[in-house]
């Protein structure tokens, strides 16, 4: 035994990937997977993105049902078949990696472009007691992948390292993007609300390193035991045991609405990282790359309303930075409707550079087509209102339901409105989400969100005629033919309490949906004035949801589609897609929107292969490569702040769109205050440096927060290694200013990538 396990060192040592803490993994096999990633790119809003939980969906694999060391009670399996049985569904019921790659022709045959899959690394694998007041105890389980343990290693219910790549290039090779939810808000849960608050196993864990700091996995990319203790793994920080400031430690949120609350104190008793610790952000910085270097085409970030907004910015810019270029991210801002907190909400892309989870967005359609507690007109209101309130509104990940809310079957049992729905989703501006089993009419036995998390397998039969499935692949279809609905503007043609017209024009191209949404009531819509050309317009659905042809005359000059009626629950989608042509260059989505010079960004759109030039502002940027639907450039070397980009192909020039080009690498610095102040005023910082507004208040920083007033406090994104000046200011929810008194004040931020450093306590001047 000791002579093979020498074996396993050595091999282990020569060729395994390694990672150093500090540094980057560099495995001349990652190559194709990076290279079949950059191929497809990240998210765009041509894409429909299919939301799994693994464990929920397709159990392909039962040797990893119960793995080397978990407890079988932690499995859900009553008859001891060693399959899943879906019944307790606080217990893992077997879905893994291999299921999801035998459902790929199921995905790919329902237009699925992208599939977003539960954290692939590590949990906890302990039973989660909670013990009833009553007596008893139930008894939870990690499987949906937010209770991070390790991130370097995989979840080994969902299968090994190898598995997670036979996954990834079988969606890659199927023309199919794959995103993971990623965790960087907390471990698992570290004390027990049910028992007293007494310590549970929030601890993190981290791979063994060899002699130069580096983890080491075997040639399938798993941890190996490299220092022969027994174990493939290390303690790193425990939240019980705190001794390096990972965590915050402060306790459970419970009714603190406060900015403060939502950052700083736990999410249901879950360890709260200190992500204002350099050390932490760096970790977590890694772990991400480490994913990335895996080949993943995009991140769903967990929690980002708990989450410190100068970390995810600068956690963002670090993952996109790195050799592979930009990927997608999107989070989890959870706002109800309507919430206080819908301005953090809607400006929290454009301040991180991380687009939303379309909250706003859920509300409007649950509320419309599912209770029926809003008016068409309402959910109409919505789409025009985000559309201005949004700078990418069509990158906003748009859904009917997912794993954090009740599903949208168990509120809309009637197919009518159920299917109209689904059509809103799919032509609306956005980049629409399917929860897994949607398309099966999965419900759930309450409102519940760990309801809905039913198992698939054992619910539904993969049926590929449903009206449902038909529904997404055919506007699936549509979506990636018509730039219209992937990149277009959004404007309402008529609309009343159960019915809804709205328009969806990218330039000459456009889609125009009529919806009504009760099922057993014909309404009859006025003629419509509109900008089509004369002709007939088949319904894209052809008749699935019971459309017709629209004709499009001209009257006294106008053109106009002539009155028509709609029956119950019927949807039409008339599709209007003329050849743009090749000489002028239209652009419809940047992606990333936010970035350093000699970073990668995708220009997408129309007209743009051939001979062009690219701009930011009126500096050039080196095109990497282009065809007529995307280009490829790096962004240059240009002074820090907002610019617009452009293409020029000839004499024709694009329509802009919006870059936050960044200083440097990113940081973050803790600025401190005591101050007092008039009701209604808030602490702000503003100085030198385009991060903290190039001394405008209108462009300061975030309010402050001040959970023990006078103190206030904040972190904020800033360049590493830089000396720049600032002041403190006050200012109200009128916009008066006051700024402080005495000499402008100096600070050089930390030269450490990922770093972070405290102006101390400091006095208003």
């Amino acid at each position: 035994m000791g002579k093979r396990k020498m074996g396993i060192r050595i091999w282990a040592t020569a060729i395994a990937l390694t990672l150093a803490f500090g540094g980057g993994i560099v495995p001349a096999q990652q190559a194709s997977a990076l290279t079949a990633s950059g191929a497809l790119g990240p998210l765009t809003p041509k894409d429909v993105v299919y939301q799994i939980i693994t464990d929920r969906f397709v159990d392909g694999d039962t040797s990893n049902n119960v793995p080397s060391g978990s407890s079988s009670a932690l499995f859900d399996d009553s008859n001891s078949d060693g399959i899943g049985d879906g019944d307790d569904l606080k217990l893992y019921q077997g879905g893994d990696w291999q299921g999801i790659i035998d459902k790929i022709p199921y995905l790919k045959d329902m237009g699925v472009t992208a599939v977003w899959i539960s954290a692939p690394y590590e949990n906890r694998d302990t039973a989660i007691n909670d013990y009833q007041s009553g007596g008893g105890v139930n008894v939870w389980t990690s499987f949906h992948g937010y209770h991070v343990r390790n991130y370097f290693a995989t979840n080994k219910h969902f299968g090994m390292m190898q598995e997670f790549e036979e996954l990834r290039d079988a969606l890659h090779d199927n023309g199919m993007k794959i995103v993971i939810d990623f965790v960087s808000n907390h471990t698992s849960r570290w004390q027990n609300p049910t028992s007293g608050f007494s310590a549970e196993d929030g601890k993190l864990y981290e791979p063994d390193k060899d002699g130069s700091g580096n983890y080491v996995f075997d040639s399938n990319g798993n941890p190996v035991d490299y220092n022969n203790d027994g174990n493939l793994e290390n303690l790193l920080a425990d939240p019980n045991n705190d001794v390096n400031g990972w965590f915050h430690g402060i306790g459970d949120r419970g009714s603190d609405s406060s900015r403060f609350g939502y950052r700083h104190k736990d999410l249901g008793s879950l360890a709260d990282f200190s992500q204002e610790n350099g050390a932490v952000a760096a970790y977590l910085e890694k772990a991400a790359l480490f994913w990335k270097s895996k080949g993943v085409d995009g991140f769903r970030h967990d929690a980002t309303l708990h989450e410190n907004p100068a970390f995810v910015k600068g956690f963002k810019d670090a993952v996109d930075s790195a050799s592979g270029g930009p990927v997608s991210h999107f989070g989890e801002f959870f706002i109800g409707r309507p919430d206080p907190k819908y301005d953090e909400y809607q400006s929290f892309p454009d301040r991180t550079g991380v687009n939303n989870l379309d909250f706003e967005f859920f509300r409007a359609a649950t509320n419309a087509f599912g209770s029926f507690s809003e008016t068409m007109s309402a959910f109409g209101s919505m789409l025009t209102a985000t559309s201005a309130d949004y700078e990418y509104e069509n990158q906003a990940v748009t859904f009917l339901d997912n794993h954090d809310v009740t599903r949208f079957r168990y509120i809309q049992p009637n197919n009518k409105p159920y299917h109209a729905a689904l059509a809103a989703l799919l032509t609306s501006r956005g980049t629409p989400n399917i929860y897994y089993g949607t398309e099966q009419y999965l419900t759930s036995a309450d409102s519940s969100d760990i309801a809905g998390r039913v198992f698939m397998q054992t619910e539904s039969t993969f049926d590929t005629t449903t009206t449902a499935y038909q529904t997404i692949k055919k506007l699936s279809a549509l979506r990636q033919a018509n730039e219209a609905v992937a990149f277009g503007t959004t404007d309402i043609l008529y609309s009343t309490n159960d019915v809804l017209v709205y328009k969806r024009q990218f330039y000459d191209k456009q889609v125009i949906v009529a919806i009504n949404r009760q099922p057993d009531q014909s309404f009859t819509v006025p003629a419509i004035n509109t900008t089509l050309p004369t002709g007939t317009y088949s319904d894209t659905l052809d008749g699935l949801l019971y459309g017709s042809s629209a004709t499009v005359s001209t009257v006294n000059g106008q053109n106009r589609i002539a009155s028509f009626t709609l029956s119950g629950g019927e949807v039409n989608v008339w599709s209007y897609n003329p050849d743009l042509g090749t000489s002028v260059p239209r652009l419809g989505d940047v992606v990333s929107t936010m970035g350093r010079a000699g970073n990668t960004v995708y220009i997408y759109g129309t007209g743009l292969g051939g001979t062009v030039s690219v701009k930011f502002d009126t500096t050039a940027a080196t095109v990497v490569s282009n065809s007529n639907n995307v280009i490829e450039a790096i962004v240059p070397s240009v002074a820090a702040g907002v610019r617009q980009i452009t293409v020029t192909k000839g004499s024709n020039v694009s329509n802009p769109f919006r870059y936050e080009v960044l200083s440097d690498d990113q940081v973050q610095v803790i600025f401190k205050v005591n101050a007092s102040t008039a009701l209604g005023q808030n602490i702000y910082v503003v100085g030198s440096i385009p991060e903290l507004g190039s001394w405008d208040p209108a462009k300061a920083s975030e309010a402050f927060l001040n959970p023990n007033y006078p103190e206030w406090f904040l972190p904020v994104s800033v360049p590493k290694g830089t000396t720049f000046q600032y002041k403190f200011i006050k200012k109200d929810g009128a916009g008066n200013v006051i700024w402080e008194g005495g000499s402008n004040r100096t600070f050089t931020s930390s030269s450490s990538s990922a770093g972070s450093s405290d102006t101390g306590t400091l006095t208003w001047q």
